[in-house]
């Protein structure tokens, strides 16, 4: 064990997880590379989970960040004006499409589904919350509540009364027979018969239109939309988690609860907006925002540093039309590796845009094998690649490179996960 690893293991939570046998320490980066403590190089396909949008030391954004710290204020609370995020909540409400859009900026996106919820919650005086199986919103005490992946759930406390929809598992023996039709059909006479059955008073329902930790499971597209038909029958509230879908990503939306026909009463966002700065927020009807009866700011939400560098991303993302460069990369990327759907050890190959996913298996049972995702994160590594894990069972490799990613390098990533794949299935098979 390292040094670093030995101190960080001493004073940091047994809970917090590292990646690798050696968990590695990154030290530079440029582009879609980083160079960790050791001058080893990566290609980078998970950028800090789904947060390094543009990459690694991008001019614009690292000068619009240069130049607000120049002016030697980096923070002012929101008790006063900020500019930078006036402007960019401008942009975001009109980006957004939800009418009459407002917008509260928070640190992070568990922050911004906290406020989301308590927007929702005081708006229909109620704390019934519809989720999906399978979701994962956020560390805190309310966004854990309405978590459907219990990997990632620390508490079965709750603030909130929760009931859990499907959506993600139309893979599951009940479903797998059915077309994404048939199975968006069942899953909203589930949803009527919850209304009919155990929900008096629903607030909202919550939902990612890609579900991040949990492998990047997804509904068909459609089912969103279709929910929300149900919902607004009932004036409940639909609250998008845009926090690893939004800007672009999915290549065929740029929020993603576009790919569902529907816009939200609200959504939530973080991560990539900020290109590494912590920013995250809430865009919502502005009825709706500005319900709450009592006062409230966010100390560093929206902060001249971290509007500034997000203003700059989102720039950026907008004047190189990064949207059709994630579905252009992304197709190719997900058309290279599926082939790899015929190996013994691999389950499933899915994905949307820069979003897309390796399900592994045991070759002999066919059950979730997590020690086989290991091995090929660590396989992934030794050929020059980082990439994410994640799912209900630890089983399936994520990626998410960032949405610059470039002709070259979306070749080399394909052909160093489609070799580190085939060496772990060779080797389990054996």
């Amino acid at each position: 064990m390292s040094e670093l690893h030995s101190r960080h293991r001493a004073v940091l939570p047994s809970w917090m997880p590292l990646y690798y046998e050696s968990p590695l320490e990154i030290t530079g980066g440029k582009g879609s590379r980083v160079t960790d403590a050791e001058g080893s190089s990566y290609l980078d396909f998970f950028t800090g989970i789904v947060t390094n949008m543009l990459g690694y030391d991008v001019a614009e954004v690292r000068e619009a960040v240069e130049a607000q710290i120049a002016t030697g204020v980096a923070h002012t609370s929101t008790l006063y004006l900020i500019r930078h995020q006036v402007e960019l909540a401008e942009q975001i409400a009109e980006l957004s499409g939800i009418p009459d859009a407002k917008v509260f900026f928070t640190n992070s996106g568990t922050e911004a589904n906290e406020t989301a919820l308590l927007l929702a919650t005081h708006a229909r005086g109620s704390d019934e919350v519809l989720a999906l199986r399978g979701s994962y919103h956020g560390r805190s005490f309310g966004t854990v509540a309405v978590t459907g992946n219990r990997a990632w759930k620390n508490s079965s406390l709750s603030p909130l009364n929760v009931h859990y929809l499907h959506g993600t598992d139309h893979a599951s023996p009940a479903f797998r027979h059915m077309s994404d039709r048939e199975y968006i059909d069942a899953c909203v006479a589930d949803l009527r018969d919850v209304l009919a059955t155990a929900s008096p008073k629903v607030a909202c329902m919550i939902a990612e239109p890609v579900q991040g930790v949990n492998g990047f499971q997804m509904p068909p597209d459609g089912l969103l939309g279709a929910y929300k038909e149900v919902l607004d029958e009932h004036g409940i509230l639909m609250i998008s988690d845009e926090v690893q879908t939004g800007w672009g990503r999915t290549g065929t939306g740029f929020f993603g609860i576009d790919n569902h026909g529907v816009t939200p009463d609200a959504m939530t966002f973080a991560k990539g907006l900020g290109n590494g700065f912590a920013i995250g927020g809430v865009v919502a009807r502005g009825d709706l925002m500005d319900g709450l009866p009592a006062l409230g700011v966010a100390t560093f939400g929206g902060n001249p540093v971290s509007t500034a560098a997000a203003r700059a991303t989102l720039k950026y993302v907008l004047d190189h039309d990064l949207q059709s460069n994630a579905l252009r990369q992304g197709t190719t990327l997900l058309d290279g590796i599926l082939a790899l759907r015929e190996l013994d050890s691999v389950k499933d190959v899915r994905g949307k845009g820069l979003m897309f996913a390796i399900e592994m298996a045991d070759p002999a049972t066919g059950a979730p094998s997590p020690a086989l995702a290991g091995q090929v994160l660590e396989a992934a590594r030794e050929r020059g690649l980082l990439v994410g894990k994640g799912g209900l069972q630890g089983n399936v490799l994520r990626m998410a490179p960032p949405l610059t990613l470039s002709d070259a390098d979306a070749a080399e990533g394909r052909d160093i996960l489609l070799d580190a794949v085939r060496a772990v299935d060779a080797g389990a098979a054996s």
